[in-house]
């Protein structure tokens, strides 16, 4: 079984396709078909695009604080991929890619960054819980879904993702303890992309591998090469099946780097090397893919820049959509927390409301 094969304290790392995009474990090359390869590339390439803009978009004051996925597209896209259409995704904020392939528009995900709350209203069907921007959380909701999925039968499994920095959070703890405890249908996902904010991986952990945090809840860890998206497939196929068959959760390691910043408050220059992001833009996870994908035939350099220009289009459509839509209605922000809203949730509602009518004093 994969799980077993790769303890993670023997800080065996999975990988399937090399830098240069070659595959280097032939016999763990997954079986999927140009359909669905294709649209993992497309669904990394669109979401490097969208990144790239929403970049700019911020720093010419028309989007608000975001938070950059360059680096991470085959962490998120391989890990979605390998999901069934019931199965659960619980980001955290930094998972564009996971979101657009698990069917959230990216009209919805710059709705949100633009500060409208209705980005987090999602198409019927499609099995994404709101960004999650309080630091390990998400990892708490995961569990619960998973348990809920559980008790009420429903064969789902819930996939959660979390920073490096992230797992030294108590609520990390907590929510993997849980779904342990109780052999909950949860997959968690760590990216990491080797620094919390500014502080390295190194300096946040002592762990060997972040992987092995897995050994304290009793459940398999396994590490993998992040930005190899057929080694993220397999991995979390493994992971959703373990977990689905009733024997509790898995932590998957997803060793990447972010190619950004942090979020757009951010100046990485100030705790890294120039040297150090050119070592890791070598193992771009966009590139070592397309090569892939030529190599057997399913792509050519040509329709990869016909796709650019697509891409470019789209995206930029898709931003004047989002400008169009107006500034946000503040009520939002009180009427879709809950269900239903509470008592004081209505009382804050009521004293903002008399706050606007006396003029704003």
């Amino acid at each position: 079984m994969l799980l077993n094969d790769y303890d993670p304290l023997k800080k065996k790392q999975l990988t399937i396709l090399d830098p240069s995009g070659v595959i280097v474990t032939p016999k763990l090359e997954p079986n999927i078909s140009k359909e669905e390869l294709l649209k993992m590339y497309k669904t990394m390439t669109l979401g490097r695009t969208a990144d790239i803009k929403a970049l700019q978009y911020q720093r010419q004051g028309r989007m608000l604080t975001y938070a950059p996925n360059k680096g991470q597209e085959a962490a998120q896209v391989g890990a979605m991929a390998a999901l069934e259409q019931q199965d659960w995704l619980v980001p955290a904020f930094r998972e564009l890619n996971a979101m657009l392939y698990k069917g959230v528009t990216l009209e919805q995900i710059y709705l949100y960054w633009y500060g409208n709350e209705w980005g987090n209203h999602f198409d019927e069907g499609v099995k994404v819980l709101p960004i999650d921007v309080i630091i390990g959380s998400q990892i708490n909701h995961a569990a619960g879904v998973a348990y809920a999925s559980k008790i009420l039968k429903k064969n789902e499994v819930a996939v959660a993702t979390i920073g490096d920095g992230g797992t030294s959070h108590g609520e990390f703890y907590e929510g993997m303890n849980f779904a342990a405890t109780y052999d909950a249908p949860l997959v968690v996902v760590i990216q990491n992309n080797q620094y919390a904010i500014s502080t390295p991986r190194s300096k946040a952990t002592k762990a060997a591998t972040l992987a092995q945090k897995a050994v304290a809840f009793g459940i398999p860890g396994i590490q993998v090469d992040g930005n190899d998206v057929l080694a993220m497939y397999v991995a979390t196929k493994a992971a959703a099946d373990h977990a689905r068959s009733g024997k509790g959760p898995v932590l998957i390691e997803a060793v990447t780097y972010r190619l950004g910043p942090h979020t757009t408050s951010d100046d990485p220059t100030i705790y890294r090397s120039n040297e150090e992001v050119a070592e890791w833009e070598l193992k771009d996870p966009l590139i070592r893919f397309k090569k892939y994908l030529i190599d057997k035939g399913y792509w050519t350099e040509e329709e990869d820049q016909k796709l650019d220009e697509e891409n470019l289009q789209y995206v930029g459509d898709t931003f004047k959509l989002v400008e169009a839509s107006g500034t946000s209605v503040l009520e939002d922000i009180f009427k879709y927390t809950y269900a239903e809203m509470t008592p004081q949730l209505n009382e804050q509602l009521e004293a903002y409301k008399k706050y606007i009518e006396q003029g704003g004093k």
